[in-house]
This record gives structure tokens, C-alpha cells and sequence, in this order.
């Protein structure tokens, strides 16, 4: 039953069923949680927080930005109620503004969304690739693996989650709740064995009050902010799972739990993670030192006493890095399909197309994942650039969720009025510290994590942003400014429509009345 008022609600809207509604809540927590991947997140991204500000930045910074996050998280949770469609925040877009606004708001916040999806996944992948390489100095301290060795590891990742999400799609709601058990058996197991094995302690003064950025370069408080990059990196990843709508029963109900749930998750499992790392904290300035980037496997090393020891610990944060890109690669995918859908990127007849054998959009999961690999190869001309997409996933992410909030807190926030997961008489103060925190996240990222700057420590987030901007404003001359209208139906349609799904606006048969009226008004 479940099942067919969403897919009703969902034909009302526009949109054609394609795939099915096999994922539960829990599986689409999972998969949430799995593409922030807070233990992975957090130890690919320590580099950052090591030279800027150490120890306040990682626990308070943590702390400040999961708060930030969760106010995001409610925020895009109560606009999902309302329009549940695997378009996410680009179709938001377009409900929540005026007909004249609709395609352009839903094209640049697609482009965003996509683009976000696209390298959120990469960097996921091509950290996942660089942390299995560092293992290898566990055993040999002299090894660095050079530019060829990373990114035939990264194309080797990457194609491991393809084939999981083509071949093995009816497993991903099992995949997406093992995630859970790893990641939180992950997090115990690590806290326990080094807290037990460590010969040397740092004080709880270290621990939670600790705050050193002489090697950052920035003035002492700015410091603290550029290294909040760490934890913004890693907890950006929850709006991605809007793009999952159509895959499950209640989706205007399950998905904003998930979105919202996931962020808390993380944020507490970040927590347990982050105080016994640093409790048992060997000298920073070895770790700075470390030549792969990625000194989180020499702290395992260190602590346990041996090689094998510290592999061992590591391949349990590798383990969290496959379900983060699988399942990164998952809502990327079903991201390209959506837009796609729409007639927003070039060849959509294409993108578009669902695999009936195999219930996937196969097209659109090898368009992700070739775009990928084929932007692995920057890292051939400089690793600098290539490591701004980190900064470039997260403003782009945050750009994409921040533009139908602000959009909704222009318009005095009708839309979600009747949304069942209302913030209520809280809504516009929430909405509006989400908005004040997203512009300065963006002017943040986009600077170099030290300083003086050089062209292998510069910052190129910004230039890589303008790439994809160029991209995406050439399309919309060539192709977009004529032939793309945005998604098929109006705000007040799509409203109807969700009122079937949601009972809360009206019944099945009136819906159907009132779409029929709304049809026939001429468009303002």
C-alpha cells in the first residue's frame, strides 16, 4: 500500500516509477552515514587540523560543525517531507521559487549537486586509494608511492564500487545496515585496543585544550576556522541521500529521519573516535612529517608497537572507506539519473535510461564513475589541485543545500508550512544560522590550509569550482536557456501531489481534481 501511494504521488508529480522501493530507514541511515564516514572522514582530513590548531580544532571544531550540521540536516529534512523525489534539493529548487525562477534556480542547483556528488565520491575514493598505499610504509618507512602507483589504486577502488552497484544492487539495503555494525564495531574496537596498549598518555588538558597553530601561519584564531575544513569535509555528505526517494517506502517520512538521524550518529561516533586518538598522540611533529600525507597509520603503528598491529586497526577504517564509496558512488548516481531526467546534461537520452534486468540506472552509475577516474588524472599534473576537490565537494554540497533554504526563507517559508517534519515557530532562526554559516564555509575553503603558499600548498578549490561553473554556464547557452524547463510540473502540482502520499493536504481524489484544474491555468 505503502508502495503505491508513493509511486501515485510520484506519477503526479511528473516522474515515471523506475526503480524499486526496496530500501527501509535504516538502510538509507546507513547509507548516510556510510558516505560521511566519520572515523574515515576524520583521519584522511587529520593533515589539516595538525598544523591548524591541533587539539581544540579536531574536538571543538567537530563539535561546532555537527551542530552546524544538524541545523542543515533539519532544515533540507523539512523540505523532504513536502517533495520526496530522487531530484533532491535541485528539484526543491524549483518548487520553492516562482514559476519565472523555477529552471534557473533547479539548473544551477543541480549543477551544484552534481557536481558535489561527483567529487565528494572522488575524494573519497582517491583518499580510500592513498590510505591503502600508506599501509605499505608500516612495513617499509622508505616507500612513497609515486603519481602512476595512486591513481591506478584509485581507478582500482573505483571500479570495486561500480561493479557493487551494478552487479549487486539488491544488496545495498543489506550492504547499507552492515555499514552501521562496521563502523560502529570499528570505533569500539579501535578505542579499546589503544587506549589499553598505549605506553604514553596525554593529559586531558592536551586532550580537549590543547591549541597550536604556529605551523599554520594563519593569525592564532583564524587557524581555528580554516582547520574546521576537517570536520565540514566529513560531515557533508547527508543531504545526498534525498537522491534516494524513489527507493523507498514513505519516503516523506523515512527519508527526513535518516538525513537527520545520520548527522547525530556521526557526529557522536566522530566523537568516540577523535578522544582516544588524541589521548594517545604521538609527537605531532613526527606525524607532520609523515611523507604519504596520511599519518593515521603511524599513529595505529606507534601505539600498538608493530606493523602488523597498526595494519590492523587501519584495514578497519578501510573497510569504513568501502561502504563510504559505494555508497557515495549510490546517491551520485541516482543524482545523474534525476537531473539527467530533466534534460539537464548533455546526452540525457542516455543518462537517463533504467536497467530493467538489473533495476539500476547503469548509465548513469558508469557516467559517474568514468568522470571519476577521468578526473583522477589531474593528480598527474599537480597533487595541490587535485586535493582541492575536498574543498571543492564540501562548498559545493553546502552551496546546493543552502540554495532552496534560502529560497524557502525568502518566500517566507509557505512551502514547508505543512511539511510533516515542520521546525515550526524554530524554522526561520534555524534556517537563517544554516544561510549565515554556508557563506562563510565557502570563503573558508577556499583558502590555503597554511601559509606562505606555494604551488604545491596552495589552495585550488576555487579554480576547480570555476571549471565546473564554466561548464555548467556554456551548457546552459548551448543547450539549457531553450529547451530546459525544469522539472515537468508546477510547485502548487507537485504540492497536490504530495498531499496523496502524505495525507496531509488532501485525499487521493481530490489531488487528482485539483492537478486536473491546475493544468488547465495558464502559467504566470
Amino acid at each position: 500500500m505503502a508502495d503505491a501511494s508513493a509511486d501515485e504521488a510520484l506519477a503526479r508529480m511528473g516522474y515515471k516509477s523506475e526503480l524499486p522501493r526496496n530500501l527501509s530507514m535504516l538502510s538509507i541511515l546507513g547509507l548516510s552515514f556510510a558516505i560521511m564516514a566519520a572515523p574515515y572522514g576524520l583521519s584522511t582530513t587529520l593533515y589539516i587540523t595538525l598544523d591548524d590548531g591541533l587539539s581544540v580544532t579536531i574536538i571543538w571544531g567537530w563539535v561546532f560543525v555537527t551542530l552546524i550540521s544538524i541545523a542543515i540536516a533539519a532544515s533540507l529534512a523539512e523540505i523532504c517531507a513536502v517533495y520526496p523525489t530522487a531530484g533532491g534539493v535541485y528539484y526543491w529548487s524549483a518548487m520553492l521559487s516562482t514559476r519565472r525562477w523555477a529552471p534557473l534556480m533547479s539548473f544551477i542547483d543541480g549543477w551544484l549537486t552534481l557536481v558535489g556528488n561527483w567529487t565528494v565520491t572522488l575524494s573519497i575514493i582517491f583518499g580510500g586509494a592513498q590510505l591503502i598505499l600508506s599501509a605499505i610504509a608500516l612495513w617499509d618507512e622508505s616507500f612513497v608511492a609515486n603519481a602512476w602507483q595512486t591513481v591506478l589504486m584509485f581507478w582500482a577502488v573505483t571500479l570495486a564500487c561500480t561493479l557493487v552497484n551494478i552487479f549487486m544492487s539488491r544488496w545495498l539495503d543489506l550492504i547499507n545496515k552492515v555499514c552501521i555494525f562496521w563502523t560502529a564495531g570499528s570505533v569500539i574496537v579501535i578505542l579499546i585496543t589503544l587506549l589499553t596498549m598505549a605506553d604514553h598518555r596525554r593529559s586531558g588538558e592536551f586532550v580537549f585544550a590543547e591549541y597550536d597553530s604556529s605551523q599554520s601561519g594563519w593569525p592564532a584564531g583564524w587557524a581555528f576556522f580554516v582547520g574546521l575544513l576537517q570536520a565540514a569535509y566529513t560531515l557533508t555528505g547527508y543531504g545526498m541521500v534525498a537522491a534516494m526517494c524513489e527507493e523507498v517506502q514513505n519516503p516523506h517520512r523515512e527519508v527526513p529521519k535518516a538525513i537527520v538521524l545520520s548527522v547525530v550518529a556521526a557526529g557522536i561516533t566522530g566523537l568516540l573516535y577523535l578522544i582516544p586518538i588524541l589521548f594517545v598522540l604521538p609527537k605531532v611533529k613526527m606525524l607532520r612529517e609523515v611523507a604519504s600525507g596520511q599519518p593515521i597509520g603511524l599513529v595505529f603503528k606507534t601505539v600498538t608497537g608493530s606493523a602488523g598491529g597498526g595494519f590492523g586497526l587501519l584495514f578497519l577504517i578501510l573497510g569504513i572507506m568501502m561502504f563510504a564509496g559505494i555508497g557515495s558512488l549510490t546517491a551520485a548516481s541516482r543524482c545523474t539519473y534525476a537531473f539527467a531526467r530533466d534534460g539537464a546534461i548533455p546526452g540525457f537520452h542516455l543518462w537517463r535510461r533504467v536497467n530493467k534486468r538489473l533495476d539500476v540506472p547503469v548509465w548513469a552509475i558508469i557516467l559517474s564513475s568514468s568522470v571519476i577516474a577521468l578526473l583522477g588524472l589531474i593528480y598527474f599534473g599537480s597533487t595541490a589541485a587535485f586535493n582541492s576537490f575536498t574543498g571543492v565537494a564540501t562548498i559545493c554540497l553546502s552551496t546546493s543545500y543552502g540554495l532552496p533554504i534560502m529560497i524557502s526563507l525568502i518566500r517566507g517559508r509557505q512551502d514547508v508550512s505543512r511539511s510533516t517534519f515542520s521546525l515550526g515557530k524554530f524554522g526561520f532562526v534555524i534556517n537563517a544560522i544554516t544561510i549565515v554559516w554556508i557563506v562563510l564555509a565557502v570563503v573558508l575553503f577556499c583558502m590555503p590550509y597554511t601559509l606562505p603558499v606555494t604551488p604545491s600548498s596552495m589552495n585550488y578549490a576555487s579554480v576547480v569550482f570555476a571549471g565546473f561553473a564554466s561548464i555548467s554556464i556554456i551548457w546552459y547557452f548551448v543547450y539549457a536557456r531553450k529547451h530546459f524547463t525544469g522539472p515537468p510540473i508546477s510547485a502548487d502540482e507537485a504540492a497536490a501531489a504530495a498531499g496523496v502520499m502524505t495525507g496531509s493536504a488532501v485525499d487521493s481524489e481530490n489531488a487528482v481534481a485539483e492537478i486536473a484544474e491546475l493544468k488547465k491555468s495558464p502559467s504566470e
